[in-house]
């Protein structure tokens, strides 16, 4: 803040020295590349006889050579390669050539980070994502199989299809809606390594663990015990595996630099993905062989998956950036009670700029709902691949060793194919136009997609049926490769 003295002449003549302030632009963020000139278009306007402000002090960051090419700006958000550290500032490097690229976060926390994060740390995080993935789609795509005792048809749930359909579909709601108890506790209290480790270990091994002990003839009493399959498959198992969906891929992508390395944080999305596909294919197709076999074995495969996974990733605790959680416990409680309308208490101003409740963020929970409601029509019609897609293909002709589980791996090679079309063509195809597609423009084409394949399941019902009728005979399973493609 600057004063000046300037002249007022009072109603008896004499004249009286006032300050008037002048307010000067803040300093530059210390760890941005390019100066951000919002504060000439905020700075009041001096009155016309105050002396000029004086003039904005210039950046303490030095200028960098990409900032001057327009044609290289593209590696500002590439940074991987020893080379690239000479053309920056000084406030984004550390003295650590290991970990040579530095962050601080707006609360003044530091990080440093690796030239090549995919390699060094990122990979321990696709690995245990990948075994994760294996155990989730091996359970998943087996189980209406199992508690209908189409795998053991002397000791089974004998639920009836229906019944095993509603066990399978709540486990998967359940699920899909706990992630949002993960990212409590990873923003808040735990942090995403934590969060990760805790959920895998407490509740995800443990619920796949009692599943797996289930299906041993009298080791959980002398009759099938449906109450540690409850547990097992609708409470702890769901939750473990929501935990660590929220966190996983959030906690890859903080890997790389939220700066330097943005552009690099796509590349991890495509290969995130293609390891929870590979990992949902090689466990759609051993889980699934094996338990025509021995179902007992075949579960405890994903038991012994996971936790290899899980021993992995704890390899790989000292090569982690572990942001720090931003709240605390009692912003957790108020902003839950707050956000359900119950609990509401006078705040001051002071407490709402420290701690902002969700009611008080910019984003509001009515509009995180209204964009989640654009991929309802997409999980309705998703869903259906564990259960109502399994129940169709109970009552046709298996092809081989494809049979009703196995095909829903049909889901995850179109999505290896398609991924890679779109990844490696489709996308360097639009980029190369400057076309970008809106993200609402893709969850519409997402729904529709879906909404021909439950078409197809349709008419593949209706072909059962009139086969039946007709000849008597089951259709192959095969045609159900048109709704899961």
């Amino acid at each position: 803040m600057a004063t000046s003295n300037h002249s007022r002449r009072s109603s008896d003549g004499t004249s009286s020295s006032l300050p008037m302030t002048v307010i000067e632009p803040p300093p530059p963020h210390p760890n941005r590349l390019i100066p951000s000139s919002s504060h000439e278009a905020t700075t009041p306007r001096a009155s016309p006889r105050a002396s000029p402000p004086p003039p904005p002090q210039p950046s303490s960051i030095p200028p960098s050579p990409l900032l001057n090419d327009s044609s290289s700006n593209i590696h500002l958000t590439r940074i991987s390669s020893p080379c690239h550290l000479q053309s920056l500032p000084s406030d984004f490097l550390t003295n650590d050539p290991t970990k040579p690229l530095l962050h601080v976060d707006e609360h003044g926390n530091e990080y440093s980070y690796y030239l090549n994060p995919m390699k060094k740390a990122v990979i321990f995080i696709l690995l245990v994502e990948m075994l994760e993935r294996f155990s989730f789609y091996g359970i998943n795509y087996t189980t209406t199989a199992y508690l209908t005792g189409e795998y053991n048809e002397d000791w089974n749930a004998d639920m009836p299809s229906i019944l095993a359909s509603s066990y399978v579909s709540i486990s998967t709601a359940v699920a899909y809606t706990t992630p949002f108890l993960g990212a409590l506790l990873a923003d808040n209290i735990l942090g995403e390594y934590w969060t990760i480790l805790l959920g895998s270990i407490l509740c995800y091994i443990p619920g796949l663990l009692l599943i797996a002990l289930s299906t041993i003839p009298g080791f959980l009493g002398e009759v099938f015990n449906e109450g540690a399959v409850r547990w097992g498959l609708l409470v702890l198992w769901p939750i473990g595996t929501g935990t660590v969906k929220a966190c996983v891929n959030v906690f890859g992508a903080k890997q790389f630099h939220p700066i330097l390395q943005s552009s690099l944080i796509e590349s991890y999305y495509v290969n995130f993905y293609m390891c929870i596909n590979i990992g949902a294919l090689t466990g759609g197709v051993i889980v699934p062989i094996v338990a025509q076999w021995n179902v007992t074995v075949a579960y405890f495969i994903p038991v012994c998956v996971l936790g290899a996974g899980v021993m992995l990733f704890s390899a790989g605790t000292g090569k982690y950036v572990k942001p720090k959680p931003k709240h605390d416990i009692h912003y957790v409680t108020t902003g839950v009670l707050e956000a359900c309308g119950c609990g509401k208490t006078r705040r001051s101003q002071r407490e709402r700029m420290i701690h902002p409740s969700p009611s008080e963020s910019k984003v509001g929970i009515g509009t995180i709902a209204l964009v989640s409601a654009l991929v309802v029509p997409f999980n309705v019609a998703y869903a259906q691949m564990a259960t109502t897609f399994i129940v169709q293909g109970s009552v046709m002709r298996p092809f081989g060793l494809v049979d009703a589980p196995m095909m829903n791996n049909a889901d995850a090679i179109s999505v290896l194919a398609f991924g890679y079309i779109i990844g490696n063509v489709i996308y360097p195809a639009l980029n190369a136009r400057q076309i970008k597609i809106p993200t609402t423009y893709k969850f519409a084409i997402g729904s529709a997609f879906g909404a021909l394949a439950l078409g197809c399941a349709i008419f593949t019902d209706y072909e059962i049926h009139r086969t039946y009728e007709a000849t008597g005979e089951a259709i192959s399973v095969l045609w159900q490769a048109f709704p899961y493609f």
